[in-house]
């Protein structure tokens, strides 16, 4: 299992320049090797349907790929003395960047979605480099020892769990200060539990009424800090757009603006961690909607989804889910509130109708519970619960008749049996 745990940084004056002189260098180098792929891209590729019968083919250039730009960096070193003074595989660690971020606009990710076409960063945009390697033992106390920056002091606010070994360092400057992000892996810690508890299965429907609602009909409120905040960032960015583009009062403004917007996503980042925690105390399974939420946030609703941050909050529950032991299942979010949850026959409703009626079974409840119940019914019949399920029924009639639970595939009903599955 891989987690990250950030700390606040505390270099000295010395310390922070040479992070920022650092910054500096590997925002220009990484420019520089992303327009030489840029380069290599524009003069070797033609458009089919713009293509003339007859025409000079000029000779095609080297591909500047991974292992060939890696190379470049000792002579970077001997034309530009100062890029010596970087750690190198901090410099190392650029090209890997610039790879990532082409591949994905050319070939995909994993999962074949390709991304936009790379941006060169401006200084003001690239705030983190990465130690890929870091040597055991260089977190001692609150003191952390990286090389060419030497030792510099951390706000251990909460300490590393036993087993898990550092990775990875990062060192990001954001608005207000410095910050250390470790990458730890521990590969004993349990994905799922062994057993789980048919009492201790939930659904989850995220909303913006309510931030959620459990099948249980259990509400968290949406706390919408963003826009309680409005007010103060409306009045920093008007601060800012009076003051002259380059000038020493507009980067005050600025700074003053970004550490409106980190207070505000510290916030909410916060109130996602308690809710998630809540969660699984409580339950062993957890169902939860396979949301299109880059869809959603393109809608008259941007303001509010982005706001709640759902897409943030799956991905915190999900993650510390692994960690606990308890099973997330993602279902789908198709007719979730159309469909009657005691019935299952669809019943049509707008989205300004915040209650459920249906006529063919009388069943009567809020529009979210009866989401959630019927995202609940939909987690039952999933794959991974089923042979869970069935994995205990057998050890059940093997060793000793105890109760056990199966799921019948499209109901939400948990049959009970001694001995036998049915």
């Amino acid at each position: 299992m891989r987690s990250s745990y950030q700390y606040r940084l505390r270099p000295t004056k010395l310390q922070a320049i040479e992070i920022d002189r650092w910054l500096s260098m590997l925002c220009a180098q990484y420019n520089y090797l992303l327009a030489e792929r840029f380069n290599w891209y524009e003069q070797n590729s033609s458009p089919i349907n713009a293509c003339p019968l007859v025409c000079h083919l000029p000779e095609l250039r080297d591909n500047p790929e991974y292992y060939s730009q890696k190379k470049t960096l000792p002579q970077l070193k001997k034309t530009h003395p100062w890029y010596a003074e970087i750690y190198s595989q901090v410099l190392q660690d650029v090209v890997k960047r610039v790879k990532v971020s082409f591949d994905r606009f050319l070939k995909g990710d994993s999962n074949g979605k390709r991304s936009g076409r790379p941006r060169f960063q401006p200084r003001s945009r690239y705030r983190t480099f990465t130690y890929p390697q870091v040597k055991d033992g260089c977190l001692q106390n609150n003191l952390i020892n990286l090389p060419r920056l030497g030792k510099v002091k951390v706000v251990l606010h909460r300490s590393i769990p036993n087993g898990f070994k550092i990775k990875t360092v990062s060192i990001t400057k954001k608005a207000d200060a410095y910050y250390l992000t470790l990458s730890l892996e521990d590969s004993t810690v349990p994905t799922i539990k062994p057993d789980f508890n048919p009492q201790k299965i939930t659904g989850i429907d995220v909303g913006l009424k309510n931030f959620l609602t459990t099948s249980e009909g259990e509400t968290v409120a949406i706390p919408q800090h963003y826009r309680k905040a409005g007010k103060r960032l409306r009045t920093i960015q008007k601060r800012v757009s009076r003051r002259k583009k380059g000038s020493n009062r507009r980067q005050k403004a600025v700074k003053q603006l970004g550490k409106c917007h980190k207070k505000v996503a510290e916030k909410r980042k916060d109130f996602h961690f308690k809710t998630a925690n809540e969660l699984l105390k409580k339950y062993d399974v957890v169902a939860v909607e396979n949301l299109n939420i880059k869809g959603l946030a393109r809608t008259k609703l941007a303001k509010s989804v982005l706001d709640a941050g759902w897409s943030s909050f799956l991905s915190i529950l999900t993650n510390k889910a692994v960690n606990a032991g308890v099973l997330v299942i993602p279902v789908s979010a198709y007719n979730t509130s159309q469909d009657c949850s005691s019935c299952g026959e669809k019943v049509p409703k707008k989205l300004h109708i915040r209650w459920h009626d249906c006529p063919h079974c009388g069943c009567s409840l809020d529009r979210d519970h009866n989401a959630a119940i019927g995202i609940k019914n939909r987690a039952v019949g999933h794959p991974v619960l089923k042979a869970q399920s069935m994995s205990e029924a057998i050890a059940g009639v093997t060793e000793k008749p105890t109760p056990m639970v199966t799921a019948c595939v499209g109901v939400g009903v948990c049959h009970i049996a001694k001995g036998s599955v049915r």
